[in-house]
């Protein structure tokens, strides 16, 4: 088993003093980073994400209740086996409080489970399935970041109350894709919209020419693209080689990340509509934030997956902080009972059953002529309040819930 190591463990003043009787399991408050560094993820997650977390952990001086931080990562290679062996030997072995980021949702669900058993903490900023906080919602874990329902539904509610009001959509035939499908079209039908047909594809084509020629054929004024990564970008850029765009057909994408756009470029992407809960460029402090970033990594600007590691392992670090403690169940109470503070979020709350509830935005790709930079890639068209992103709580089937 092939795994990715490193680490970053230095000492400084502290921000604030730490309580008087502090209570830790050891000398050092360890975070896991447990991401893709080799895989189709690794550019929006992978060394990003570590740098992410290493910036959360500066900001306290790399030091919190008096306790030295460690940052520890490992590639997972995609692969729920290899992910839960990797947590597995960081609980019982390494010493590891918390584990971060985990992009696909298997592995993710696999670590779920493993911290579950063992009362330990994770912060998910990159897998998407809504089963972490319904079937297998558990005390210790935290949708940070996003979903499939919002993205799809911020998506989808957004671009027909913008006038898209007929839609086809080209589908990944598992269940990843048929649950971004069912949540948009439920979305485009209850706002007056109509759904004129559906093509499925298998994960991996390389050829998408049939499915977006029976997109081109319905004359949807929108092409909802319920798939992800090199899916998703084969699509896109097949979809501009076809002339879709440009005969006036829009591009809305389900999951798009901000790699995909810089690395297929804005006259293939352009004009696509998108849900992101996170953009670098919003104002002056996610900007100050994104340019650390950016210095460490050769000008590459963070993705909104990126963003919520440093989010989640800042906000673990105050509710530890602020208990003089690594426990687990102590530490997310006190996260689960303090609201959201960043550059980046201000206000969002963590429901019982692990989902941070918060606004995102709705996001168009600029046209090659709009951007004013290499990574000028969105225009931020509105925000979409919590309310319309988030599975009502009577609707969950978190067993953690009293309904």
């Amino acid at each position: 088993m092939r795994l990715v190591f490193g680490m970053l463990l230095a000492g400084a003043t502290i921000c604030g003093s730490a309580p008087a009787r502090a209570q830790f399991s050891g000398e050092i408050v360890k975070i896991g980073v447990l991401t893709d560094m080799s895989g189709i993820v690794s550019d929006a997650t992978g060394e990003g994400s570590v740098v992410a977390a290493q910036l959360a952990a500066e900001e306290f001086g790399n030091r919190v209740a008096g306790k030295p931080i460690q940052i520890v990562f490992a590639d997972h290679q995609l692969k729920p086996d290899v992910g839960a062996s990797i947590a597995r030997k960081w609980f019982e072995q390494d010493g590891v409080d918390s584990i971060v980021d985990i992009p696909n949702s298997a592995v993710a669900l696999a670590v779920q489970e493993i911290a579950r058993t063992r009362d330990r903490i994770v912060l998910f900023s990159s897998p998407g399935t809504t089963a972490l906080t319904n079937k297998f919602c558990s005390p210790t874990s935290i949708a940070w970041t996003f979903d499939t329902y919002a993205l799809a539904r911020g998506t989808a509610k957004a671009v027909v109350e913008g006038g898209g009001k007929s839609w086809y959509f080209v589908t990944a035939d598992y269940a990843f894709g048929h649950q971004l499908q069912k949540d948009a079209s439920a979305v485009v039908e209850a706002n007056g919209g109509k759904v004129l047909g559906a093509s499925a594809h298998p994960q991996g084509t390389t050829d998408f020419a049939s499915f977006l020629l029976q997109a081109q054929a319905s004359r949807a004024n929108i092409v909802g693209l319920a798939n992800a990564a090199g899916d998703t970008v084969a699509t896109i850029k097949q979809a501009e080689e076809f002339g879709l765009t440009a005969g006036g057909q829009k591009m809305a994408a389900m999951l798009l990340l901000l790699t995909d756009v810089h690395s297929l470029g804005l006259q293939a992407t352009q004009g696509t509509f998108l849900t992101t809960p996170f953009y670098w460029d919003l104002n002056e402090e996610t900007r100050a934030w994104s340019d650390k970033f950016a210095a460490r990594r050769k000008g590459q600007r963070p993705t909104f997956m990126q963003i919520g590691v440093y989010e989640a392992v800042r906000h673990y670090l105050q509710a530890v902080e602020a208990t003089g403690s690594d426990d687990a169940i102590n530490v997310i109470a006190k996260m689960r009972a303090t609201p959201i503070e960043s550059a980046f979020t201000h206000g969002a709350t963590i429901r019982e059953d692990g989902r941070v509830v918060r606004d995102m935005y709705l996001a168009e790709v600029k046209a090659p002529k709009e951007s004013k930079g290499e990574w000028d890639l969105y225009k931020i068209l509105r925000t979409i309040p919590a309310q319309d992103l988030t599975i009502p709580l009577a609707e969950s089937t978190c067993p953690r819930l009293k309904h």
